[in-house]
């Protein structure tokens, strides 16, 4: 029985993916032929090609003059624009932003193009590692993603995004996009790959969904696999265990997208979905499965999964490193699964999950084994959060096997964080950490229950940056109860501690429909909490005391233009990804990058 396990586009085009080389790796250790195709880096590697380019600007051109005769009729109308057909709101939008650029942005039209396979090959390269080079390239691919989506707008690609404004999570805005050909880039993509991969004649395809941006490029392969081929098809990933009660109210999915879903961690479902197709076990005995079943649709026992130390290690076996937009390889890895704090009333990132630790002697072996098989030393955690005591063990045996890698993570302002730890971990190769600052306010971090001594955090930082390590701190406004004088106070903190919180990542709350917040909504201020209108949405819509949408909008700028003035023109700033962040860490160090102001003269 052969397996074919695919990553769908929309995903930054920086490293792989963890999922796919995770699911393979349990597969092969299992017996089974597997293999892994990244679609997402083949697609951004062809659509930033010249021809395409070129093309899709041609192909926009042409189209509008069709356009204009198709909405004439329409805009003589008078209507708003909202009242009509969406097919039409479509046209209009394409219409309108085709004809503004083509009349604004004739340069652009005859140099982007071949300057795109220029930008590419700088990402790739050791001119990665010229700042002014480097953020040129990644304009020039910003307007080059820009132009290759014209023939599809207002569907728009970027190399952090997939988005349309008029794409809505329900089954019939799914339904609509995905067939669309007028807004769907990735049905000609994919019907020029399409004949090769049903050429291997596989048994059973999973197709990994995580993100909202992967929805309509996935759900538009799998409906063109499940029509041309006999194969299995499941669709697995994050997005779909979350809204699972959505797919239980639409079993027109299953008819249309796949034969199965996979939810939550997927180690030891996928290789018992694979025993089943091969006719091993009953449907019944696949854990976390999702399939119809006549009119019903059928939610298998979600049964405790895998432990990081009973998996096997992950296979990387046929990825092309060469096509990543990056020099070095970032291969996302996990220490832990789960929150061993688990409490935060924000958060619902751990959800579907169960909190377990790799053995740190597995965990380093496999590091060794890593470089040794695939050349690969730079690592990014992708645990919720490395803890300190944790922290020091590694460091130690990473030394004691004399180990060379550089390595990243995401962390908690733990107390225990001592200079001496971090120092110590700084000297095996730790060069960054993501920490949970979240809030500036005092009152707003007693309601998240962060755990955390709200007093000790700059100490704790201070540790950090003194032992040589780049502090980058997630914050974000919009929690229930805060005010504006709340949110200032965590600008504020940003920017009279610019010395020792390097750098930052703002976002605005949203309550996901597995947050802990959403069971007290009293205590929290949140005075009415909202159905989803569309189903796949996986968070709720609410109104809480703090501040209204206007204030919101009003802070969200005021932090920006705030801390630019601050922090004045920073390298980091203009670097955008924590990847790219960290590889200009590992090559400089934290004292460069934190000094090194951007020259737009040379841009």
């Amino acid at each position: 029985m052969k397996t074919l396990l695919i990553f769908v586009p929309q995903w930054t085009p920086i490293s792989p993916h963890f999922a796919l080389p995770s699911l393979l790796g349990q597969l092969k250790a299992n017996n089974f032929e597997a293999d892994g195709l990244d679609l997402n880096i083949d697609f951004y590697n062809k659509i930033l090609n010249p021809d395409f380019i070129k093309n899709s600007v041609v192909k926009a051109v042409e189209n509008n003059n069709q356009l204009l005769s198709e909405i004439a009729p329409f805009i003589k109308e008078g209507k708003n624009f909202l009242d009509y057909p969406l097919n039409i709101q479509n046209k209009m939008t394409k219409y309108t932003k085709v004809k503004e650029f083509v009349t604004k942005k004739q340069t652009l039209l005859a140099s982007i193009p071949d300057l795109a396979q220029e930008a590419v090959h700088t990402l790739k390269s050791e001119d990665f590692y010229k700042p002014e080079i480097l953020i040129k390239s990644i304009n020039i691919i910003d307007t080059a993603l820009e132009m290759a989506s014209l023939p599809y707008f207002p569907s728009k690609i970027s190399l952090d995004n997939y988005s349309n404004p008029f794409f809505k999570l329900n089954m019939e805005s799914i339904k609509y996009f995905v067939f669309d050909k007028e807004t769907n880039i990735f049905i000609e993509y994919y019907k020029n790959i399409l004949d090769d991969i049903l050429s291997k004649n596989y048994n059973y395809i999973g197709i990994s969904i995580n993100s909202s941006s992967q929805i309509i490029p996935g759900l538009t392969l799998a409906n063109m696999l499940k029509n041309k081929t006999g194969a299995h098809i499941n669709i697995g990933g994050n997005f779909f265990g979350r809204v699972k009660e959505a797919i239980v109210k639409n079993p027109e999915f299953f008819d249309l997208f796949c034969d199965t879903i996979l939810t939550e961690e997927g180690e030891r479902p996928v290789v018992e979905l694979a025993r089943y197709i091969n006719n091993e076990i009953k449907i019944d005995d696949v854990s976390n499965l999702i399939y119809k079943k006549g009119d019903d649709v059928i939610i298998n026992e979600i049964k405790t999964p895998m432990k990081l130390d009973e998996m096997s290690i992950v296979s990387l076996d046929g990825y092309d490193f060469s096509k990543y937009f990056a020099p070095e390889i970032i291969l996302p890895f996990q220490s832990s699964r789960g929150c061993y704090w688990g409490k935060c009333s924000f958060c619902d990132q751990d959800f579907g999950q169960n909190f377990n630790v790799k053995n740190i002697e597995k965990l380093t072996d496999e590091f060794i084994q890593l470089k040794e098989k695939y050349g690969i030393k730079y690592f990014e955690f992708i645990d919720e959060s490395v803890g300190p005591s944790y922290l020091a063990e590694l460091s130690k045996k990473i030394k004691e096997k004399n180990i060379d890698i550089n390595y990243f993570f995401d962390a908690r302002l733990e107390g225990t964080f001592s200079f001496e730890i971090l120092k110590e971990a700084y000297n095996t190769g730790l060069k960054m950490i993501l920490w949970g600052l979240e809030s500036g306010s005092n009152s707003v971090m007693e309601l998240i229950n962060k755990g955390i001594d709200i007093e000790k955090r700059l100490e704790i930082l201070k540790n950090s940056k003194d032992a040589g390590i780049w502090n980058f701190a997630f914050i974000f406004f919009g929690f229930p109860t805060e005010t504006m004088e709340d949110a200032r106070k965590t600008i504020q903190m940003l920017v009279q501690n610019k010395d020792i919180i390097h750098s930052y990542g703002r976002s605005v709350f949203t309550m996901g429909k597995h947050t802990k917040l959403k069971n007290e909504p009293k205590k929290y201020g949140i005075t009415a909490v909202y159905p989803a209108v569309d189903e796949f949405s996986p968070s709720y819509t609410f109104d809480c005391i703090g501040m209204n949408k206007d204030e919101l909008n009003s802070i969200l700028k005021e932090c920006t233009n705030t801390c630019n003035e601050a922090y004045q023109n920073p390298l980091w700033m203009y670097l955008r990804y924590r990847e790219y962040l960290f590889l200009y860490l590992a090559k400089y160090g934290s004292d460069f990058v934190s000094n090194y102001k951007i020259d737009f003269t040379k841009l």
